[in-house]
């Protein structure tokens, strides 16, 4: 489970200008906006990150009036997303001990996103068509597709610091994996396998690239990660009329290892695939978070804003760097 919300430590306070009631809590790589005086550099509190689902609850009422949803998919709860507020840029929600006095005592880093019954906004799996009938979960320890966002874990820069990297564009989609395994192949969506039925559209957009046989005659056991995106899936903002799926990782189902930036481009190459369009490559890192975030930013082809960018170590086999940086202009967009 992604640890939504944890226990942390504020690095800094940032004024305002002009305001006279808030201010800027400094927490990991993020910033939030927070009552002024609040808090103070070193002191503790709890860190609610972007996209966490709060249950509603009385300490969390002064949420309610703009933060509130409700639908059949998530049932009610208390959405936090970016904002904008006097100007500038809000990611999560810090509230002191004293709000949430079960953090009392806990070391910084502690995870309470169970305790405190807050789960991950998503919406529904389903896409063009439909998802078709579930088979069981994804088999043979293939590994869920979630990046890691830069400000959760500011270590990753120092991580890909002076390695050959490279940038990709994230694209606007859904999950899709479809992989071979000792003469089976098989199709799953971001967290289960999907029977081969008729009815299931990631089948559909895997045969579409004729990717099972393909990967039946390539004869290794991987299982190859992309984005399916078209029409119907997401808000599509890549406005595509035909499905396509941007391949962006494979895995070695044997050793569990991700392969090499080279290798995925060269299987993308023989096998016809698409991949993930590639927006930099380097042979040394040393880009700031603040540039990185620039980076971010952009367009899709047809002019909507990307979702931002996913930055990779090119060797991955024995030390995997992978993290992303999402388009703040985008965000503030959500609904």
């Amino acid at each position: 489970m992604r640890e939504l919300v944890t226990v942390q430590e504020v690095v800094g306070i940032t004024p305002i200008e002009g305001a006279d009631a808030i201010e800027l809590a400094h927490v990991l790589g993020w910033q939030c906006v927070v009552k002024k005086g609040e808090f103070n550099s070193g002191d503790i509190g709890v860190f609610y990150e972007v996209d966490s689902y709060l249950p509603v609850e009385e300490r969390y009422d002064f949420l309610m009036k703009s933060s509130y949803r409700n639908n059949a998919f998530m049932g009610e709860g208390i959405r936090i997303k970016t904002m904008r507020m006097r100007g500038q840029i809000s990611q999560g929600l810090f509230l002191p001990i004293e709000i949430v006095p079960e953090a009392r005592g806990l070391a910084v880093g502690t995870d309470l996103t169970e305790l405190l019954g807050v789960r991950k906004w998503e919406l529904p799996e389903v896409s063009a068509g439909s998802m078709g009938a579930m088979r069981g979960d994804k088999p043979h320890g293939i590994p869920t597709t979630d990046e890691t966002r830069m400000q959760t874990s500011p270590r990753v820069l120092r991580a890909l610091s002076g390695r050959p990297y490279y940038i990709t564009t994230k694209m606007d989609g859904t999950s899709c994996t479809v992989y071979h395994k000792d003469g089976e192949v098989g199709v799953c969506s971001r967290n289960f396998e999907l029977k081969n039925d008729g009815e299931s559209s990631y089948w559909d957009i895997a045969n579409s690239y004729d990717l099972p046989n393909k990967l039946r005659d390539y004869g290794k056991n991987i299982a190859v990660q992309g984005e399916f995106c078209g029409e119907g899936i997401q808000k599509n903002r890549i406005r595509l009329s035909t499905p396509k799926l941007y391949v962006f990782s494979v895995v070695d189902l044997d050793t569990h290892e991700y392969w090499d930036y080279a290798e995925v481009v060269a299987l993308t190459n023989a096998l016809g695939l698409d991949m993930v369009p590639i927006e930099e490559v380097g042979n040394s890192f040393n880009l700031s978070s603040e540039e990185l975030l620039v980076k971010a930013q952009g367009k899709y082809p047809g002019g909507n804003d990307k979702e931002g960018i996913v930055i990779r170590s090119q060797a991955q086999r024995n030390s995997r760097v992978s993290f992303k940086v999402l388009n703040n202009k985008a965000l503030l967009k959500e609904d």
